[in-house]
């Protein structure tokens, strides 16, 4: 098992050696330790640290942090972070807040999270579900607009000369600016409506 330590900064004005002074006094080695300088809203695996730390960590490794923000600003990121490594068998310590996975405390802390982060994702999808609700309660359509019956009868007539002209549905659908999908979808709503 190997203790892989982990630091973030969010500007180069910013020092991270209070971080790496942690780290080293838990007993991460100065080779082990990644780092980045970016903004905690950049999501963790999209920093350049973080995806060599999740390259080579292993099974059985344990990743350090002076504090849990450090491995990102929102709660979601972090919880996404924290499940990353424990899928991949890597367990996360964070020194200043006391969350560490070998003790009862430390994993009541982590599951704290977890489910914090469920009830966020839960809080947002309500809002996004109100606020579509909102929408269409002033009037909004979603999905694909309405077509002008009266256009899709002219490309149809265009695509039907051409047809007989000796174009593949392709060639015809492509004058009309419509996928030969588009043109079977319209052809056999046609139809139907003829019945």
């Amino acid at each position: 098992m190997r203790l892989l330590g982990y630091t973030r900064v969010s500007t180069k004005a910013q020092d991270a050696q209070l971080q790496l002074d942690s780290l080293a006094s838990a007993g991460v080695q100065r080779r082990d330790i990644f780092s980045d300088v970016t903004s905690g809203s950049r999501a963790a695996v999209e920093r350049p640290g973080m995806k060599k730390l999740l390259e080579y960590a292993e099974a059985g490794d344990t990743v350090v942090v002076w504090r849990v923000d450090r491995l990102g600003r929102s709660l979601i990121d972090v919880l996404n972070t924290v499940n990353l490594l424990r899928g991949r068998g890597v367990e996360l310590r964070s020194i200043s807040d006391g969350i560490d996975p070998a003790t009862t405390s430390g994993r009541l802390m982590l599951n704290m999270l977890a489910t914090l982060a469920e009830y966020e994702r839960e809080l947002i999808t309500e809002r996004v579900n109100a606020g579509i609700a909102a929408a269409k309660a002033s009037g909004t359509r979603f999905g694909r607009p309405v077509v002008d019956p009266a256009v899709i009868a002219d490309k149809l007539a265009i695509v039907r000369d051409a047809r007989a002209k000796g174009k593949t549905a392709a060639e015809a659908a492509g004058l009309v600016g419509w996928s030969r999908a588009t043109l079977y979808r319209h052809q056999k709503a046609l139809v139907a409506t003829e019945r």
